[in-house]
């Protein structure tokens, strides 16, 4: 029970502070000031999470890296339902507490910033829900590459583990952020809009969260598989 409380703890801060964040200074890929302290504000989350519950739960904090644990024989089945259950709902109450005390309490009006970012990003004009679910999955695999590596039994990385994962993290938001809105975490985007939708906030991001669901989940999946076939070609 403890490692899902850490899993529930973990994906809170991961939310109140990075999707805090973007709701505090826009993620406007025109904005590059606001644009990297997003992204940086995710990848400092993860950081300051490894080094807190990354020893009780693993830090996933993300139902697709879960998920790629589970493939790799690193997670029990049991263990990944009580994660993503656990995720999900520290993602739903840190959205619930950006909605608090930015909207009914800060007054905020505009729909735009973390509860409602689950869409493609600034750049993309054309067939936005394809460009993001490409890249979804691209994003996710390449994350979940440096995870896979960091945490492998031959990496000796040591204490450096987390500061790899964050900053890689931090990596593919820089880039996700312009074209597909830099989800890359399941939770981190069912939590949001499952608040912005049931508060009357927007229901735009609820209309297309299965992109992100299937898009990370997808690009975990088939980094899990590659990291298993180097990693066994390698020994």
């Amino acid at each position: 029970m403890k490692k899902y409380i850490a899993e529930f703890v973990g994906t809170f801060v991961l939310i109140t502070t990075g999707c805090g964040t973007a709701m505090t200074v826009g993620a406007d890929s025109a904005n590059g000031c606001g644009y990297l302290t997003v992204a940086f504000a995710f990848g400092l989350a993860i950081v300051a999470m490894a080094y807190s519950i990354g020893n009780i739960s693993g830090c996933h904090v993300n139902p697709a890296v879960s998920l790629a644990m589970l493939i790799n024989g690193k997670l029990s089945a049991k263990d990944f339902v009580g994660y993503v259950i656990a995720q999900v709902l520290g993602a739903t109450l840190g959205s619930l507490v950006l909605y608090l005390v930015f909207y009914q309490i800060g007054g905020m009006t505009d729909a735009t910033g973390g509860l409602a970012s689950s869409g493609a990003g600034a750049i993309v004009t054309k067939n936005k829900e394809i460009v993001a679910l490409i890249m979804e999955c691209v994003l996710t695999f390449i994350f979940l590459m440096a995870i896979l590596g960091v945490t492998s039994d031959k990496a000796g990385h040591g204490s450096f583990g987390g500061i790899v994962i964050g900053l890689s993290l931090t990596l593919v938001h820089i880039l996700g952020i312009g074209t597909s809105g830099a989800g890359i975490n399941p939770a981190r985007s069912l939590g949001p809009a499952i608040i912005a939708a049931a508060t009357g906030v927007t229901t735009d991001a609820i209309a297309v969260v299965w992109v992100y669901i299937v898009g990370p989940l997808a690009g975990a999946a088939l980094a899990a598989l590659c990291y298993r076939f180097l990693e066994k070609e390698n020994k």
